[in-house]
């Protein structure tokens, strides 16, 4: 290649390189000139911190069951001869109401053979004491110097006599058997009761201790709960049999309308602890639990429900209390104190169905926040809507602050 080609190669590659760079500085973006900003505080909720005694309602499930429960049986064996109408799963009878009868014709009988018995039994001893006299008179006229005591107690017919006396203690012990057994042919209801089941009727064959049905009382029901132990120190069991324990909420929330319950009241704890769940168990009774009398237009109870309990505890004094929800984790609560957010740790004595109470690290009045935050940190500035509608406005007071 000639020296003027290379010469003309090489310039224009010169030339190629300045109009490339030129044009490069030519598109650089210029900088734009912004106004400087202002980092706004976090708009929160706030409540105030309520400071005082309260009650707590301490939430707790159970199942309910019969205080009085039977399994009714025959005490004597026959044929059925009659069944009240009222003996049928599910109906209520009153504390002696018949229920069933036993044929009562072979009992009659033989009640009257022993009544015959013991009429025989006592003519014998008339005749007895007739023989006595006789015997007595006969030892005065003879002399009775030589006799032993022996001796004396058989000329005078004494063993005679005790036997007498014996078979008229049985006669008179068959016939009591005899009434009993007469008796015991008619079941009648053992208190105020409800029909669980009815295994005879009318015509039926029974044996004595067949099972003939189930009652269980309707005058209470009990509901057994499960709790923590640590709550029973907060609840207050009778002392005697006429005082009665903390008033207990029952509800059925599958069955019942909503803001409907039953009032029980804590009646004993079991003692021991269920071996599955190591929970305390507490017994709360329920009075009139089928709403016949006290508590009528209330719903009935069904044996083997389960329900929830609101159980009331004993008052706790000069406590601060918190809706549950704002207990943070950690038994942290974030407070609002002049426009920043607080982190403090708070000592929980007792929670329960809604709330926390706090015996120490919250004070009544305080503004605690409601709203959850993605971040949180100490110091970091935060702000309600009444604080930014009073900084719109001046003359507007908050009533917060």
């Amino acid at each position: 290649m000639s020296t003027k080609k290379i010469v003309l190669i090489c310039a224009g590659i010169v030339v190629l390189a300045i109009a490339v760079t030129a044009f490069i500085f030519m598109s650089e973006p210029t900088a734009q000139r912004e106004g400087a900003t202002r980092e706004m505080a976090m708009l929160v909720s706030v409540t105030r911190a309520e400071a005082g005694n309260f009650s707590p309602s301490l939430l707790a499930t159970g199942t309910v069951e019969p205080v009085e429960d039977v399994i009714i049986s025959a005490r004597v064996g026959g044929e059925v001869v009659r069944r009240s109408p009222a003996f049928v799963p599910g109906r209520t009878v009153k504390k002696g109401e018949l229920l069933l009868q036993i044929d009562p014709a072979d009992y009659r009988n033989q009640l009257e053979l022993r009544q015959s018995e013991l009429l025989q039994a006592q003519t014998e001893l008339d005749v007895e004491m007739g023989r006595q006299e006789v015997a007595q008179q006969d030892l005065d006229l003879v002399g009775n110097q030589t006799l032993t005591p022996q001796e004396r107690s058989l000329v005078l017919r004494q063993p005679q006599l005790n036997a007498v006396k014996a078979r008229i203690k049985a006669a008179q012990a068959a016939v009591d058997q005899a009434k009993l057994d007469l008796a015991r042919s008619t079941i009648r209801a053992p208190f105020d009761a409800h029909i669980i089941t009815q295994n005879v009727t009318t015509g039926s064959q029974v044996a004595p201790g067949e099972d003939l049905g189930r009652l269980v009382g309707t005058e209470k029901y009990r509901v057994i709960l499960s709790m923590p132990v640590s709550r029973l120190r907060w609840l207050r069991f009778p002392d005697s049999e006429n005082e009665k324990g903390s008033s207990v909420r029952i509800r059925n929330t599958a069955a019942w309308p909503p803001n409907t319950f039953r009032t029980g009241y804590l009646d004993s704890q079991v003692g021991a602890l269920d071996n599955q769940t190591r929970m305390a168990r507490v017994l709360v009774e329920v009075p009139d639990p089928l709403a016949q009398t006290t508590a009528k237009g209330k719903p009935e109870l069904i044996i083997g429900t389960f329900v929830e309990s609101l159980v009331e505890a004993n008052e706790i004094t000069n406590v601060v209390r918190l809706n549950r929800d704002y207990l943070r984790e950690n038994n942290k609560v974030w407070v609002m104190e002049d426009g920043k957010l607080s982190i403090k740790e708070v000592e929980v004595l007792l929670t329960d169905n809604q709330y926390v109470y706090i015996s120490k690290g919250l004070e009544g009045g305080e503004k605690v926040i409601t709203t959850n935050l993605s971040t949180v940190a100490e110091g970091v500035a935060v702000r309600t809507e009444r604080d930014s509608a009073s900084h719109n406005n001046p003359t507007q007071n908050d009533s917060l602050n």
